[in-house]
């Protein structure tokens, strides 16, 4: 097929500059149920239907161009934190529609970016759905062929994962020009994303794996021009945040942002905040340890931990009421989540009633952490935003935690499970984990609603 395609969210790419400044960004790939395109009688132009799905992401170090397996996340449909999605389908007439859409699938704009959806082999009377959606960073000028080479090995292990034979492909570039007619100043740089796309095919074709259909854009911006790269077929973008793909997304409580370093920056480390829980931890510690030891001698270990973990779970209550935690108060939860099996318990909130105000705490105790700590929270932070289907922000949230401990073996785990495109309901195991620790130390969680 060669027309429009719908994209669900985040996808692929190796880390490195992007353009305009925002660093490149992490390979992730999205799931999604609920993304159909219709086929419609021979002749006539197809239709793409979208529904909210979810998308994963994770970048890739500079370096790693030639690992196939670097840096894949994945992801698939999930509530945000209520009911989930609608079942209404949203139609894409054509490839600008489409475009448009894609902010709201992979959560941001891209920039310099390729965009695979992957196709879903269609259930009898169906229109095929898109299975997963990738955005890959594309480098610097040149290596088409060696980019080709690293794409088509993560996307045809996607392929194979969801026994997909079709992708659709969008590169947003503001390098790229539409090429000319005849050879002018320009072409080149409209050629390069056609090389791109060419040798791409080339290799997913050896694979049994064709694509259906593949555009070209400088920005996604209302009003730009794009361009097919299989035809001389093009149109304009049509404003992406009136589109009814961004509406959802954003009633769905997923907000569109303008880059991808608007997630990498709420994940950053807070300076200010990590100074002033760095002064209180010690003398936290040593109060928690106090207790431990004493817990230990008087064999009221278990009375020890539960009460470490009904007070983390007050302070998320606090913070699910409006509260702003303070440095001592950091401090003491950190102190807390030291003790391993009160942190196991925490994966059960990713599950639960509470899951946003616990992303929340794990948010700023990323922020106000270092070290092992962080990739701790991080790791908690990751797991909840997989869970609930947002894998660009896992995918970030991941590559903290292994950058602040790259041995930290939850994140390690996690991180694996993104590259192999590991479904979020996959995952719900460590949350029933959590649950079961819970209620070990006595502690009554509530329902699992995710």
């Amino acid at each position: 097929m060669t027309t429009p395609a719908n994209p669900p969210r985040d996808a692929g790419a190796p880390r490195g500059d992007g353009e305009s400044g925002e660093p490149a960004g992490p390979p992730a790939w999205q799931h999604s149920d609920s993304t159909r395109i219709d086929r419609p009688p021979q002749g006539s132009r197809p239709r793409l239907c979208l529904r909210p799905s979810f998308v994963g992401s994770r970048t890739r170090t500079t370096g790693e161009e030639d690992d196939p397996a670097a840096g894949v996340l994945c992801g698939q449909p999930s509530p945000v934190y209520r009911g989930g999605y609608s079942a209404r389908p949203l139609r894409v007439d054509d490839p600008g529609e489409l475009i448009a859409a894609v902010p709201a699938m992979v959560g941001f704009y891209p920039a310099r970016s390729l965009v695979v959806a992957v196709l879903g082999p269609a259930e009898p009377g169906a229109s095929p759905a898109i299975a997963a959606v990738l955005r890959f960073d594309l480098a610097a000028e040149g290596g088409r062929r060696r980019l080709a080479a690293s794409f088509a090995a993560l996307i045809g292990q996607i392929c194979a994962a969801e026994r997909a034979t079709e992708v659709l492909a969008v590169i947003v570039d503001d390098r790229a020009g539409r090429p000319a007619r005849k050879a002018q100043r320009g072409a080149r740089s409209g050629a390069a994303g056609r090389a791109l796309i060419g040798a791409l095919a080339e290799r997913l074709g050896s694979g049994g794996i064709r694509i259906g259909g593949a555009w070209a854009v400088a920005a996604i911006e209302e009003g730009r021009p794009w361009w097919s790269l299989f035809d001389r077929s093009g149109g304009s973008v049509p404003d992406p945040s009136a589109s009814t793909v961004a509406l959802a997304h954003v009633l769905d409580g997923r907000p569109i942002l303008r880059s991808r370093s608007e997630l990498t920056d709420r994940v950053a480390v807070d300076a200010a905040l990590c100074a002033e829980v760095g002064a209180q931890l010690d003398s936290a510690v040593a109060v928690a340890r106090d207790r431990f030891a004493r817990a230990v001698r008087h064999d009221e270990l278990p009375g020890y931990r539960r009460r470490s973990l009904e007070h983390v779970l007050w302070q998320v209550a606090n913070i699910e009421s409006g509260a702003l935690l303070t440095a001592p108060e950091i401090a003491e939860i950190v102190a807390a989540l030291r003790d391993r099996v009160v942190r196991d318990a925490m994966f059960a909130l990713a599950a639960g009633d509470h899951a946003a105000a616990a992303e929340r705490l794990w948010l700023t105790l990323a922020r106000g952490s270092s070290g092992s700590d962080r990739a701790e929270f991080a790791a908690l932070l990751g797991y909840s935003a997989y869970l609930r289907g947002d894998g660009p922000f896992a995918g970030i949230a991941l590559e903290a935690a292994l950058d602040a401990d790259p041995s930290n073996a939850m994140a390690i785990l996690l991180e694996t499970a993104l590259r192999a495109g590991m479904r979020p309901e996959q995952l719900r195991r460590l949350a029933r984990s959590g649950y079961a620790t819970a209620a070990w130390l006595g502690v009554d969680l509530g329902p699992m609603i995710r």
